[in-house]
C-alpha cells in the first residue's frame, strides 16, 4: 500500500509536489472529458503513472476507470486492484455514505450541483488497522456528468496527530485522561444528541480527593508523591473495570490535577450505581501503600452527584461536585457525600445574604421588633428587649439566627449594631416621652464581641445616648456568656467604662457556656439571663410530665447565687404560667417568653404598655 513519507519534506519540495499533483488531476479531468467526445485517450498514460490515486466516476456513482496507484492503496480492502474497482460504487469502497452531509455533498457534486467535495474517511484494512485518506471529488471538464476522484493516503499524519493528542490529553504522572479530556467527555455526554439516540439519559461523577496529600509531598518529597498518585490511579482504574463488568459502560477515570480525580459515568442508572462506585473507591484506597521502602496510609474524601443530563452543564456539574466534595470534608474525611440540593439551595442563600449584607444596611432593609420583658413579683411590663429583622426582598423577613452570623464573619456586624443600639435607644425614649407619667421601660440590645473589638463600642453608646436623651439606666447591653467569660484587656475595660457610664451590662444565655461563677464575681455585670433550656425543665401544663427536680435545683442556686452578688435574674423561654409559677416561688426577677408576647412591632408595646399587668399573661 502506498502512504505518506515519514521523513521530513522541504518546503519547496512540498510546493513542488503540490503543483504536480495539481498539473495531474487537471491534465487527466480534462484527457478524460477528451476521451469521452471521441478524442485522443492522451491523458491514460499520465492517468496510469501518476503517483496520486485516482478514478474516474460516472454520474451514477460507479467507477468507470482506476489508476494502479488506487488500486495499490485500496489492495486487500473489498473491491481491491484496479481492475476491481471498475463498475464498483466509489461511495461504497470509500465510505462516503456513512455520514448524511458528506453523502449529500457527493451527490451534488455528481449532477453537476457543486464544485467539489474534500473530505477524509477511516477505512480499515484486513488486519484491523485504519486506514485514514483524504478524499477529493471534481466534475470532469466537458460537460460529462463524471467525476475524478482522487485519495491521498493520510494514516501517517494521523497516527501522529493521534499521538499528539494523546500526549496532551493525558496525564503525564499516572497516565489518566487529563482535566482537558474529562472535561470534552464530559460536554460530549451532555450534548443533547448524546442522550436522546438512547441510555438513561442520566449523568454521574465521583470527585474525588485524597485526604493530607500535601503532607506526603512535604515530608516524602514529590517523587514518592507521584509514585503514590500513580498507585492511586491503579486502584481506582481497577475500581472503573470492576464496574464495568456489572453494569454496561466503564467509569472514565481521570486525573484533573494535583491529588483530584473523577470517576465519571455517563448513561449512569440512578444513586445507588454512584453511591456503590464511591464506596469501592474508598475500599480501594484503604490498605496501605508500599512506596520506595515506605508504607502510607491514605484515605479520601468524595462528593457525589448524579442527575439527568437534559439542562446540565459541565460547569454545573463540577459545582455541584465540588460542593460536595467539600460537604465530605467538613463532615470529618474519609467518606463519601451524595449532593443535597436542600443543603446546597441553604448555603447558596447564606452566600447571597452575606454578599447583600452592608448594602441592605444602606438601604434600610432592617427592622427591630420588641419582646417584653416582665416582672415576675407583680407581672407589669419593666422592659424590652430589641429584636432585628431582615426585610429581605427576595427571601422575605428573616430572623436574626438567618444572618447575624454572617454579620459577625464580614465585620458587617459593626455597621449593623450601631443601627440598633440607635433604632432602639430612640424607641425607648419615644415611649417615655409618650407615657411620661408611667415608670419609663429599659431597653436590652445584644452586642456582638467583635462590635467591642472592631469599634469604639464606649464612645458609640455616650453619643447615641446623647442624642436620644435616654437615660444610661435605661439601656441594658446583653453579651453571650462565651463572649464576657475570660474577657481580658480591651473588651474588659469597654465593659468596665459602660458600667461607670450607669449602662447595665446583662450575660446572655446564662448556663450553656464557661459557667466561671468565680470569675462572674470580678465582671462589671448587673444581669443574668438564664437560658432556655433551664426553664423547659419544669413542668408544661396540660402535658402530665413531672418536673425535672435537678432543674429546679440548679436554677434555684442559680438565682441565690446572684443575689448574693447583687445581680438580678431573668428567665427566658418561658411557656406557661406553670412554669412562671415555680420561676416567681424561687425568686427569679423577669421573665421573657410566648406566655407574655412573642416580639411584636413598636406600636404593640405602646398598647401593652396602657394594658393591665400580666397576671397569668397572654400568649
Amino acid at each position: 500500500m502506498s502512504g505518506t513519507s515519514e521523513g521530513p519534506t522541504p518546503a519547496a519540495d512540498l510546493d513542488r509536489s503540490a503543483v504536480t499533483v495539481s498539473d495531474i488531476t487537471a491534465s487527466t479531468r480534462r484527457g478524460a472529458a477528451g476521451d469521452a467526445d471521441g478524442g485522443p485517450p492522451a491523458y491514460r498514460s499520465v492517468f496510469a503513472a501518476a503517483p496520486l490515486a485516482m478514478a474516474v466516476v460516472d454520474r451514477r456513482g460507479l467507477v468507470t476507470d482506476a489508476n494502479e496507484a488506487l488500486g495499490g492503496l485500496l489492495c486487500g480492502l473489498p473491491g481491491g486492484g484496479s481492475a476491481g474497482l471498475v463498475g464498483r460504487s466509489a461511495a461504497d469502497l470509500l465510505d462516503l455514505a456513512s455520514d448524511t452531509r458528506t453523502w449529500h455533498a457527493y451527490r451534488e457534486v455528481l449532477r453537476g450541483r457543486r464544485a467539489e467535495l474534500r473530505c477524509t474517511r477511516r477505512l480499515k484494512r484486513p488486519d484491523g488497522r485504519p486506514l485514514w485518506v483524504q478524499v477529493a471529488v471534481a466534475p470532469l471538464d466537458g460537460g460529462t456528468g463524471g467525476v475524478l476522484l482522487s485519495v491521498t493516503d493520510v494514516s501517517g499524519h494521523r497516527e501522529l496527530q493521534d499521538r499528539l493528542r494523546h500526549l496532551e490529553m493525558h496525564d503525564p504522572v499516572t497516565l489518566l485522561p487529563n482535566r482537558t479530556l474529562f472535561f470534552e467527555r464530559v460536554t460530549g455526554a451532555l450534548e443533547t444528541e448524546s442522550f436522546e439516540q438512547g441510555g438513561t439519559g442520566r449523568i454521574g461523577l465521583c470527585y474525588l480527593d485524597l485526604d493530607g496529600f500535601r503532607a506526603v509531598n512535604d515530608t516524602l518529597g514529590h517523587r514518592v508523591g507521584d509514585q503514590l498518585l500513580a498507585a492511586v490511579a491503579e486502584r481506582l482504574t481497577a475500581c472503573a473495570e470492576e464496574a464495568g463488568r456489572t453494569r454496561p459502560g466503564v467509569p472514565l477515570v481521570a486525573r484533573l490535577g494535583g491529588d483530584e480525580f473523577a470517576l465519571l459515568v455517563e448513561d449512569s442508572t440512578g444513586t445507588e450505581q454512584l453511591a456503590d462506585l464511591a464506596e469501592s473507591a474508598l475500599k480501594a484506597l484503604q490498605a496501605p501503600f508500599d512506596l520506595s521502602g515506605q508504607r502510607l496510609n491514605v484515605s479520601a474524601s468524595i462528593g457525589v452527584v448524579e442527575r439527568h443530563a437534559a439542562g446540565t452543564t459541565a460547569t454545573g456539574l463540577m459545582q455541584a461536585a465540588d460542593t460536595t466534595l467539600y460537604w465530605a470534608k467538613v463532615d470529618g474525611k474519609d467518606r463519601w457525600t451524595l449532593f443535597d440540593p436542600e443543603r446546597n439551595a441553604h448555603l447558596m442563600t447564606r452566600q447571597t445574604l452575606a454578599s447583600t449584607l452592608r448594602p441592605a444596611i444602606e438601604r434600610g432593609e432592617f427592622r427591630l421588633d420588641y419582646q417584653p420583658l416582665v416582672g415576675m413579683s407583680d407581672g407589669r411590663l419593666r422592659g424590652v428587649e430589641a429584636l432585628v429583622r431582615w426585610d429581605h426582598p427576595r427571601f422575605g423577613l428573616l430572623p436574626p439566627n438567618r444572618f447575624v452570623a454572617l454579620a459577625e464573619e464580614d465585620g458587617s456586624i459593626v455597621p449593623l449594631g450601631r443601627w440598633v443600639l440607635a433604632t432602639a435607644c430612640r424607641q425607648a425614649r419615644a415611649w417615655q416621652l409618650a407615657r411620661p407619667d408611667d415608670p419609663p421601660l429599659f431597653v436590652s440590645v445584644n452586642v456582638a464581641v467583635r462590635q467591642v473589638w472592631d469599634s469604639d463600642l464606649v464612645a458609640d453608646v455616650a453619643e447615641i445616648l446623647a442624642e436620644t436623651g435616654l437615660a444610661p439606666s435605661l439601656l441594658q447591653l446583653e453579651l453571650t456568656e462565651s463572649a464576657v467569660m475570660g474577657s481580658a484587656g480591651r473588651p474588659l475595660q469597654a465593659l468596665q467604662s459602660l458600667s461607670d457610664m450607669g449602662v447595665n451590662i446583662a450575660i446572655d444565655d446564662f448556663g450553656t457556656g464557661y459557667s466561671n461563677l468565680a470569675y462572674l464575681s470580678r465582671l462589671p455585670v448587673s444581669v443574668l439571663k438564664l437560658d432556655g433550656s433551664f426553664v423547659r425543665g419544669f413542668q408544661y401544663e396540660g402535658t402530665g410530665a413531672p418536673p425535672n427536680p435537678a432543674d429546679e435545683v440548679v436554677v434555684e442556686a442559680m438565682i441565690a447565687l446572684a443575689h448574693r452578688l447583687g445581680l438580678t435574674v431573668t428567665a427566658e423561654c418561658v411557656e406557661t404560667s406553670a412554669q412562671a409559677g415555680r420561676l416567681r416561688r424561687i425568686g427569679c426577677d423577669t421573665g421573657q417568653g410566648w406566655l407574655y408576647s412573642r416580639p411584636v412591632p413598636p406600636d404593640r408595646i405602646s398598647e401593652l404598655m396602657a394594658g393591665a399587668s400580666y397576671a397569668v399573661g397572654n400568649p
